[in-house]
C-alpha cells in the first residue's frame, strides 16, 4: 500500500509489507536544497538522510563512452562524529567509500541513453546517520530521484533494497544489528517491470533456491519504490533536454564495412587456434586495412566514424555468430570451461601459495599469517555505517599491466585503483565465510594477475582457496568462482529480448562486446558471493534465475578439479608457520611479567619477534613466527618470572615491612628481600582519615607493623591494613627483613 502526501515537491510514502518496518518511513523530497544542480533530492528512512545531486554538462564530451562519475562520501559529522586522523577532517576517500560509489555507478550507468556522452557527476551527501539504517542503498534511490526529475536524459527509475536472510526468513532492509544476524546481505537494484539492474552480495554458504527467493522478493520490493519516484518525476519533475548524438556512419559506409571485413573476421573468429593476443592482432589488421581503403572511398567522412562503424559492425558480428552458431569464438559451446590447471606449495618459505590457471587467465595466490594485533581495524564511522569493527582475514589483489600485454604506472603510490579494490573486495566476500572467525592468526591473501584474459576476481577466489588449504586453515569448505555472459538480441520496437545465449566462463572479448558480467562464488554447499553488471537497461528475472544456476553447475565443475590438487587443508605442518599458545599468568605475578612500562614484553618482540597480546586479565596470546622463536620466547619468560621461593604468609598474622617509596595514594612497602613492593593505601595507614602519608610523618626506609589478610581472589594483590593495629594490642609481629623483630 502506498500512501502520498504533496506538499511543495515533497513526496512521502509508507508500505505495510515487508518493506517498511516498525512504522518507519521512506522519504523523498525535493526543491528544497541545492537547487542549482540539474537534479537533487534527499531520501531519508529512519532518522537516516541523504542528499544526492545530479549535474551534467551541457557540451558533449569528444570520449565515445559516457564519462559518470559517482562520488560516495561518508562524513563524520553526518554520524555525530569527529574524524580520528590527525586533522580531524575528511581527508583522501576510503575503500569503503569507492566500494558504494562503484555500486550506485553500476546501479545507473545502464539506464542513460544511447549515444549520450556528456560529462555526469553524481554526489551523494549524508546528512544523518543513526546508525541503525541503510545509507547505502538509501543513496542508490536517492540518485535514482535525482536524475528522474533532474532535465538530464535518464531512462529511469531504478529502486534498490538491501535483502537479509534471517532464521530462514527473507528480510528487506534489516538493520544493523539484523544484517550482523543475517545469512546474506544482497543489494537488489531493478527497474520496471520486474527487470534486474544490479546485483551484489556477501553470504554465509546460503543454499541456491534461498538465494533465488531473496532475489526475487528484493525486485518485488523495489517496483514500490520505483513507483514512487516515478509519481515525484511526474509531480517535480523537469523536461529532458534534447542531446546531439554523435552522427554515425551511413548505409552505405556500413555496408562498405561488412563488404571488407565479413569474410576475413569469420576466418579469424572460427580459427580456434587463435589466443587473446593473437586475436586481438588479427582483428587490429583488418581494421587498419579496412580503415585505410574506406578513407580513400570516402575522404569526407571524419575517420572517428569510420573506426566507430567497424566497431559497431564487429561487435554485432561477433554476437551473431553466438546467437546463430552457439559456438564460441574460441571453439568451445556456450557451457564449457577452459582448460583449468593448478598447484600449491610454490616456494618453501611461504605460508602458504597457490597458482590457478583458467585459459589464459593465470593467478598466483600467497598467504601470510602474523598475530591477532595485525588485524585490519576499521575506524569508529565505518563501523556505525555498518562495517566491521576488525577484519583477521583481508584479500589484496593486484593488476598490473603486464597482465594484458600493456605498458604503465605499476601501483600508485601504494594504493590499489578502484578496479582493483572492487575485484578484491568481491574475491574477499567469496573467500570470507569460509574462513573460521577465531583462526588464531590474522590472515593476509594476496592475488596477484600475471595473465588476464577475463574473470580474474573469480580466479583469484579459486586460487585463494588452494593457498589457504595450503596454508593449513581449516576453511569449512573449498570455494571457487566462476563469471558468466549475456549475449542477447532485442527487439528494436518493443525493447525486449527475443533471443539470447548465456556463455559460462567468459572470456575478455565476450565480457567487452557481450551484455552481462556475472561473477558468482561458493562451496559445492551454496554461494558465498554474488556481482552482476548489466549493459542493458533491465534483464528479466528469468535470464537472472538460468544465470545462478548455470554459474552454480560450472562452479561446482571447477571444484571437482581444484580437489584433484587439494582435497582438504594440509594437516602436516610446515617448518615456517607460526604457532600461537595461550599463557595464563597469576595476578600478582602480572607485574613481573610485562616490566615496569611494559618493557619485558617490549624486549621480548625485540629480541624474539614473538608478540605477545593480553586477552583478559590472566591470559595472554603468544604470538611466534615460527618454533624457534617460541622456545627462545618462553626461555626469556622463564627468567621474567624466576624469584627465589617466596616465604609463604600466614593469613591474619602481623609483619615488619620496609617503606620503599612514598605516594599520593598510600606507601609501597616489601617484607622481604627482592619482593615486588605491594602498596598500603592511605585508608588503612590509621584510624584517622589520612591525605598523605607524610602526615603521619612516615618516611622511605622506615619499618611499620601491619596485619596480612591474604591475597584478592580477582586481582592478586595483597591485602594489607596498619590501620586494625591501632586499636587491638598484638603480642605476635614477625619479621621477614632478615632482622631481628625491634621492640
Amino acid at each position: 500500500m502506498i500512501k502520498f502526501e504533496s506538499s511543495s515537491h515533497c513526496l512521502q510514502f509508507s508500505g505495510e509489507d515487508a518493506l517498511i518496518s516498525e512504522g518507519k518511513k521512506l522519504v523523498f523530497q525535493s526543491g528544497k536544497y541545492a537547487r542549482f544542480a540539474d537534479g537533487s533530492a534527499v531520501a531519508s528512512f529512519g532518522d537516516t538522510a541523504v542528499l544526492v545531486t545530479a549535474v551534467s554538462k551541457a557540451k558533449s564530451s569528444p570520449a565515445s563512452f559516457l564519462p559518470l562519475t559517482v562520488d560516495y562520501r561518508q562524513k563524520a559529522a553526518a554520524a555525530g562524529r569527529i574524524p580520528t586522523n590527525f586533522l580531524r577532517r575528511e581527508l583522501g576517500t576510503s575503500e569503503r567509500e569507492i566500494l558504494t560509489s562503484r555500486m550506485i555507478d553500476r546501479s545507473l550507468r545502464p539506464l542513460f541513453p544511447d549515444g549520450y556522452f556528456y560529462e555526469t557527476q553524481v554526489v551523494c551527501n549524508l546528512l544523518s546517520v543513526d546508525g541503525v539504517n541503510d545509507p547505502e542503498v538509501l543513496s542508490i534511490n536517492a540518485a535514482s530521484a535525482a536524475l528522474a526529475i533532474s532535465d538530464i536524459p535518464w531512462n529511469g527509475p531504478v529502486a534498490a533494497v538491501r535483502v537479509g536472510f534471517i532464521d530462514n526468513e527473507v528480510v528487506i532492509n534489516p538493520t544493523r544489528r539484523e544484517l550482523a544476524h543475517s545469512q546474506l546481505n544482497l543489494v537488489v537494484s531493478s527497474t520496471f517491470p520486474n527487470l534486474v539492474v544490479m546485483l551484489e552480495a556477501s553470504a554465509e554458504n546460503v543454499y541456491q533456491q534461498d538465494f533465488l527467493k531473496a532475489i526475487r522478493t528484493g525486485v518485488k520490493e523495489c517496483q514500490t519504490i520505483a513507483k514512487a519516484i516515478e509519481k515525484l518525476r511526474e509531480d517535480a519533475g523537469k523536461p529532458k533536454r534534447e542531446f546531439t548524438v554523435l552522427p554515425s556512419g551511413s548505409e552505405e559506409l556500413l555496408s562498405a564495412v561488412k563488404l571488407l571485413s565479413e569474410n576475413r573476421l569469420r576466418v579469424i573468429l572460427r580459427d580456434f587456434n587463435h589466443d587473446k593476443i593473437s586475436r586481438d592482432v588479427a582483428v587490429a589488421t583488418v581494421r587498419n586495412d579496412v580503415m585505410e581503403k574506406l578513407r580513400t572511398s570516402f575522404p569526407d567522412t571524419d575517420p572517428m566514424i569510420i573506426s566507430e562503424s567497424f566497431n559497431k559492425f564487429f561487435k554485432e558480428f561477433f554476437r551473431q555468430l553466438i546467437l546463430d552458431e552457439e559456438i564460441r569464438c574460441d571453439g568451445r559451446k556456450l557451457t564449457d570451461i577452459r582448460n583449468i590447471s593448478c598447484g600449491v606449495d610454490l616456494y618453501k618459505p611461504l605460508h602458504g601459495s597457490a597458482i590457478f590457471q583458467r585459459g589464459q587467465t593465470q593467478v598466483v595466490c600467497t598467504v601470510a599469517f602474523d598475530s591477532p594485533e595485525s588485524a585490519l581495524k576499521s575506524d569508529p564511522v565505518s563501523i556505525l555505517m555498518g562495517g566491521l569493527k576488525a577484519k583477521n582475514f583481508f584479500l589484496h589483489y593486484e593488476f598490473p599491466p603486464y597482465a594484458t600485454n600493456e605498458t604503465g604506472r605499476v601501483g600508485s603510490g601504494g594504493s590499489a585503483g578502484r578496479r582493483e579494490l572492487g575485484h578484491g573486495a568481491l574475491a574477499e566476500k567469496g573467500l570470507r565465510p569460509v574462513v573460521p572467525s577465531d583462526y588464531p592468526f590474522t590472515i593476509r591473501l594476496t592475488s596477484e594477475v600475471l595473465e588476464s584474459n577475463g574473470s580474474s576476481s573469480m580466479a583469484s577466489v579459486c586460487g585463494g582457496s588452494l593457498a589457504l588449504m595450503d596454508a593449513g586453515v581449516p576453511i569449512l569448505q573449498p570455494a571457487a568462482g566462476v563469471a558468466v555472459g549475456l549475449v542477447s538480441r532485442v527487439n528494436p520496437e518493443t525493447k525486449q529480448i527475443d533471443d539470447y545465449r548465456i556463455l559460462t566462463d567468459l572470456l575478455g572479448i565476450e565480457d567487452y562486446l557481450g551484455d552481462m558480467d556475472f561473477k558468482l562464488a561458493g562451496t559445492k554447499k551454496g554461494i558465498t558471493a554474488l556481482q552482476a553488471d548489466f549493459k542493458l537497461p533491465g534483464v528479466p528475472l528469468k535470464i537472472i534465475m538460468e544465470s545462478v544456476v548455470q554459474a552454480s553447475d560450472a562452479k561446482s565443475h571447477i571444484l571437482d578439479i581444484m580437489a584433484q590438487t587439494i582435497k582438504q587443508p594440509r594437516n602436516d605442518k610446515k617448518d615456517i608457520w607460526p604457532l600461537s599458545e595461550k599463557l595464563e599468568i597469576e595476578a600478582h605475578k602480572r607485574p613481573k611479567f610485562v616490566g615496569i612500562g611494559g618493557s619485558n614484553l617490549k624486549k621480548l618482540t625485540a629480541e624474539t619477534g614473538v608478540q605477545i597480546t593480553s586477552i583478559d586479565d590472566l591470559t595472554f596470546s603468544i604470538f611466534a613466527p615460527n618454533q624457534s622463536a617460541m622456545d627462545e620466547a618462553k626461555e626469556m619468560i622463564e627468567q621474567f618470572l624466576k624469584e627465589e621461593k617466596e616465604p609463604e604468609l600466614e593469613f591474619g598474622a602481623i609483619y615488619k615491612a620496609r617503606i620503599v617509596e612514598m605516594k599520593e595514594t598510600g606507601v609501597l612497602v616489601t617484607f622481604y628481600p627482592k619482593m615486588v613492593p605491594t602498596l598500603l593505601h592511605n585508608s588503612q595507614l590509621d584510624v584517622r582519615k589520612v591525605a598523605h602519608p607524610s602526615a603521619l610523618g612516615l618516611q622511605v626506609g622506615d619499618e611499620i607493623s601491619i596485619k596480612y589478610f591474604g591475597r584478592d581472589p580477582v586481582s592478586g594483590r595483597m591485602r594489607l591494613s596498619r590501620k586494625v593495629l591501632q586499636s587491638v594490642a598484638s603480642s605476635v609481629v614477625k619479621n621477614l627483613n632478615g632482622k631481628p623483630p625491634s621492640s
